[in-house]
């Protein structure tokens, strides 16, 4: 017997019943023990005993060093974390199911762990209720998951003032390796840096309507849509971000979240280079000249590209605090950021996207101008502060938005457009600013009127079969399969 004396568990809270109680089992089968050999030990009965070896009971400090005494071991060889054999880790694992929530709920009688269930059988049914497990998971990834995440993720690029400089290395990198120089990115050099990274582009008629590209690692291609009006350079920046980046399929929110703000910002640092866009906002700041439109013309790239770019540097190289927001004509918000402190509308769980923006802020303003070619700006008065913005309207296949860039009011003296004589109050969240009828019409359609929502689809649609992004997987094969190289037999 080890003559040491035992040594007590750091945590006894952290002890697993059932790992204990298959160790106790295995060392006592080892030296040829019985149960009534170990029950006396701890002043247990034999049936206590067996229900200790199962797990189903919790042992104390001094039971422990009993039953380690009694084996010739050291307590700590009792409390080990892994299991102490492979059969034993599966029906440690089988156990552990069984006592769950989901297999509880399916309403199944107990499954007894004897010698002669095979340890196949038990891999068969651990592998069912994995299955069973993720298909709940799925189910459950619901659009307020998807908030939570992005909330989450917003308040990181808040903390960081939007700025990956990792990001920017990596973009730095790949550009310096197809001898780019700085200034815009051609669709030439674009395409070189496809063939760097060792691809071929591939631009089809027929790539599946769930997907924006799609890669083949092993023919090294890219196929892209042949669509136009798009801008070719992002869609296939984005995708060799993707791949740079080792991105695979996304298994939850947050992890799809992250992925798409994390190609977008290398898609866009390589549009937008770091040193060439920080020399030209530096130049314009010390003209007092600071304007996305410009920014938008120097690299030949869209509004949002040129809006987003201008959050990644302007508190970094700037030191100039930002908010951006892109609103829909209806004024819901899709995407939002801020770090100066503006103060946009969320619900009872912190969310901002999909809230209302209050129709007298520049990014709902924007849309009752005219003249949509000349950039708008506007100072409101808010309750946290006077803040200064400018405002775009971009169009898409999904309807109108506004693209917003604004700053507090102290800061609003670097930008072009601060001379502005538009000036609004904002007292959102009151309800009484914007939400709340007039008086005089609330008396007159009270109970008159009835309007019929338009209901966005999805919030009531279930969520996309097989993968959290909803990609079409057999189209998707089905189209690498039509296009793969004649030469490819297999």
């Amino acid at each position: 017997m080890d003559s040491e004396p035992p040594t007590a568990p750091d945590d006894e809270g952290m002890l697993d019943p059932l790992v204990v109680g298959r160790r106790i089992r295995a060392l006592r089968a080892e030296r040829g023990m019985k149960l009534e050999d170990l029950a006396p030990v701890i002043g247990r009965s034999v049936s206590q005993m067996s229900v200790i070896e199962n797990g189903r009971r919790e042992l104390k400090l001094g039971e422990l060093e009993r039953l380690a005494r009694a084996l010739g071991v050291r307590v700590d060889e009792l409390l080990r974390a892994e299991p102490p054999s492979r059969r034993a880790a599966l029906e440690v694992a089988l156990q552990r199911a069984q006592r769950g929530p989901l297999y509880q709920g399916l309403g199944l009688p107990p499954l007894p762990v004897r010698k002669s269930l095979s340890d196949e059988a038990i891999e068969t049914v651990l592998g069912l209720h994995a299955e069973l497990e993720r298909l709940h998971r799925e189910r459950a990834a619901t659009p307020e998951e998807a908030r939570r995440a992005n909330g989450e993720l917003r308040a990181e690029q808040s903390a960081r003032g939007n700025y990956y400089p990792e990001l920017e290395r990596t973009a730095t990198e790949m550009l310096a390796a197809v001898g780019h120089a700085g200034g815009p990115l051609s669709q030439r050099t674009a395409a070189g840096l496809a063939g760097h990274l060792g691809f071929e582009l591939h631009y089809v008629p027929d790539l599946p309507d769930s997907t924006r590209s799609i890669t083949d690692i092993e023919h090294g291609r890219i196929y892209l849509p042949m669509r136009a009006g798009a801008d070719p350079r992002s869609t296939l920046l984005q995708a060799l971000a993707a791949h740079v980046l080792g991105k695979r399929e996304p298994q939850d929110f947050g992890e799809l979240l992250r992925q798409r703000v994390e190609t977008n910002y290398l898609a866009g640092a390589l549009l937008v280079p770091e040193a060439s866009a920080v020399e030209f906002l530096t130049a314009a700041k010390g003209a007092r000249e600071l304007s996305v439109e410009d920014l938008r013309d120097a690299f030949a790239v869209s509004y949002e590209i040129a809006a987003h770019r201008f959050t990644n540097l302007a508190t970094e190289h700037l030191g100039i605090p930002v908010h951006f927001l892109k609103v829909h004509a209806s004024g819901a918000i899709s995407k939002a950021y801020q770090n100066d402190g503006a103060q946009f509308p969320v619900d009872a769980l912190g969310t901002v996207e999909g809230q209302i923006v209050c129709r007298w802020w520049s990014a709902r303003q924007v849309f009752e101008r005219p003249d949509r070619m000349t950039p708008y700006s506007q100072y409101t008065d808010k309750p946290k502060g006077t803040y200064w913005c400018t405002s775009h309207v971009a169009s898409s296949s999904t309807g109108d938005f506004s693209i917003s860039v604004g700053t507090r009011f102290a800061e609003a003296k670097w930008f072009r457009g601060r001379d502005t004589a538009h000036r609004l109050t904002s007292r959102c969240p009151d309800e009484s600013c914007c939400r709340r009828p007039d008086a005089r019409l609330a008396r007159r359609w009270d109970d008159k009127a009835w309007p019929s929502a338009r209901l966005n689809s999805s919030l009531l649609a279930a969520m996309p079969t097989g993968t959290f992004t909803g990609v079409d997987r057999a189209a998707v094969y089905e189209f690498l399969e039509a296009h793969a190289p004649a030469s490819d037999d297999r």
